[in-house]
């Protein structure tokens, strides 16, 4: 398999590189002390296209594949961590579902929103007690007339604190278990939607990473995502995707790290001379740098 990129790639490439390492790199400590979700960034991403990297153009996206959206999200990471998983999350876990599982109207509706970063996106389908395990799901929807009727919480939710739309996983028929699961749309506004506890973790924690609760939140029965019942094949399959996002993160963060580890050894001195010059320096940083090259590499097979 040929693993080179391609002019388009590279392009993108040494566009997101040069907006990391301007904008990105110099922010990063202070956002990451702050707590505070970068909204300017968030925007100036959008204008670049990178927040709806996947989304078709005919919906106001940058028509990119997944592996280019991998080498960007590489490249954002390496700079600012916690803005590389509020591009992830967008991308993968909520313009990916509406585009593969949503009809025409929810299509045209949401993309353009999230390509343009006029809402932030956020996959909801953790829960306090159930953890991601679908098989312990307790949220609820119940339909009544023209809409979904949902109740329960979800935990650990990225973006959720300055997100406007929500992909919410709920059961609508608890007797099948998890084909009883279903998928829906939730945007902020929605009567009986409320946010709770801010989680503060470390190294992202700028992303807005919040409980939400439901509490009769009446949701229009042309939000469903999919079909009834689809909810669990739509949390896999998207799981499945955004997967290739995490390996892109942790590859660019590797990389960041190995960056620094080169610069604190040519500057470091033992024994008269630069560490760097000492063999078993050399060993780790060879090491930690064939391991990451295999990682991205894996990530660009995956992709």
């Amino acid at each position: 398999m040929d693993f080179d990129l391609n002019e388009e790639q590279r392009m993108l490439q040494d566009t997101v590189r040069k907006f990391a390492n301007d904008v990105l790199r110099p922010k990063a400590p202070e956002i990451d002390q702050s707590g505070e979700f970068p909204c300017d960034t968030i925007k100036k991403m959008a204008e670049l296209g990178l927040m709806g990297i996947v989304v078709p153009e005919e919906f106001g996206g940058a028509g990119f594949d997944f592996l280019s959206l991998a080498v960007a999200i590489e490249e954002i990471s390496k700079a600012c961590a916690t803005t590389g998983v509020i591009v992830a999350v967008n991308n993968s876990l909520v313009a990916y579902p509406i585009l593969t599982f949503g009809n025409d109207e929810q299509k045209k509706k949401y993309l353009p929103s999230l390509a343009s970063a006029e809402k932030i996106g956020a996959f909801a389908l953790t829960e306090p007690n159930a953890g991601s395990d679908p098989a312990g799901m307790e949220a609820i929807a119940r339909k009544e007339g023209d809409y979904y009727v949902l109740n329960g919480a979800k935990r650990f939710i990225t973006n959720a604190g300055e997100a406007g739309i929500f992909i919410v996983f709920a059961l609508t028929d608890k007797e099948k278990k998890h084909k009883g699961i279903s998928a829906f749309i939730v945007e902020r506004d929605f009567p009986g939607f409320s946010l709770g506890k801010h989680e503060d973790l470390m190294g992202i924690r700028a992303t807005a990473n919040c409980e939400l609760n439901f509490d009769d939140c009446k949701v229009p029965k042309e939000n469903l995502l999919g079909e009834e019942g689809q909810g669990f094949k739509i949390a896999m399959h998207t799981l499945d995707v955004s997967r290739i996002d995490i390996g892109a993160q942790a590859v660019g963060v590797a990389q960041a790290a190995i960056d620094e580890a080169v610069r604190y050894a040519k500057e470091r001195t033992q024994f008269g001379k630069k560490i760097s010059e000492f063999e078993f320096i050399q060993g780790m940083l060879a090491e930690a740098a064939t391991m990451t090259d295999a990682a991205r590499l894996l990530v660009y097979r995956s992709a």
